[in-house]
């Protein structure tokens, strides 16, 4: 077991890398050894992301900008991956966005950015590391889900529909591929203590008080708690796992709260 979590000599893909889970992933991932490319929108921030982890482990970090709705840039970036490691053994497929809105003034837009993002993406990205994996025999893939395409919530049609989606798109998957050695599962996490909450809560758009009351462990996760989750699902140790959701959310979907 003290192998379990080693990752050298393993390539990973993680898009959304460029900072909150997806950074946290990066990290954990690279201190499992493994060789890292991280492909985000955000350019600048991927960039700086990759030469903090290349700072402990020079060389084994590359760093690609693009848009997972986009599949010629998912494909150049599973490509890249490839190429570096010669091997695309994990693909954590974790970029997406937010968005709350009262579902009767919705507009056409913000839904179709949500699906587009959230699921279609997360579609692209699978699909096109599938396609790597088959051909060499194997691989595993975390989707980032949510706690909220378990359960719902008000105000978050799209995004709730979206990731309900992505729990589905997981078994379908998990279903397809697993004659070729191909896992896949994913992460759910339910409200996390990244860079955006603390900006929602000093903006007055979450009550950090009201949150921690609703979650039975009495708290926000941490990045680093979903990472490690997200490590789990990926590695050795969850071999005969597939198809299935992580829900990590201390215990909120569980509880039917009045």
């Amino acid at each position: 077991m003290t192998t379990t979590f080693d990752f050298s000599g393993r390539t990973a893909l993680v898009t959304g890398a460029a900072s909150g889970l997806g950074l946290a992933m990066a990290r954990a991932f690279s201190g499992a050894g493994a060789r890292l490319v991280l492909f985000d929108l955000d350019e600048a921030g991927v960039n700086r992301a990759a030469e903090q982890l290349n700072a402990d482990r020079p060389g084994t970090v590359a760093a690609l900008s693009g848009s997972i709705t986009d599949p010629a840039a998912v494909e150049a970036a599973c490509a890249a991956a490839l190429a570096f490691g010669g091997r695309l053994d994990v693909v954590m497929n974790n970029a997406g966005i937010s968005g709350n809105a009262p579902s009767l003034d919705l507009d056409e837009a913000t839904w179709r950015r949500a699906i587009d993002v959230n699921l279609s993406g997360a579609f692209f990205v699978a699909q096109a590391a599938g396609r790597i994996m088959a051909e060499q025999g194997g691989g595993s893939i975390v989707n980032t889900a949510s706690m909220y395409g378990v359960v719902a919530a008000p105000e978050r049609a799209a995004y709730c529909a979206a990731k309900a989606g992505v729990v589905a798109l997981t078994k379908v998957l998990a279903i397809e591929w697993a004659a070729r050695n191909i896992r896949v599962n994913a992460i759910a996490p339910g409200y996390v203590r990244t860079a955006l909450t603390e900006t929602l809560v000093s903006q007055g758009r979450l009550d950090l008080d009201v949150l921690n009351a609703r979650v039975p462990a009495g708290r926000l996760g941490t990045p680093e708690e979903i990472a490690t989750a997200s490590l789990f699902l990926a590695s050795d140790a969850s071999a005969y796992v597939t198809g299935q959701t992580l829900v990590a959310d201390g215990g909120w979907s569980s509880y039917s709260y009045l």
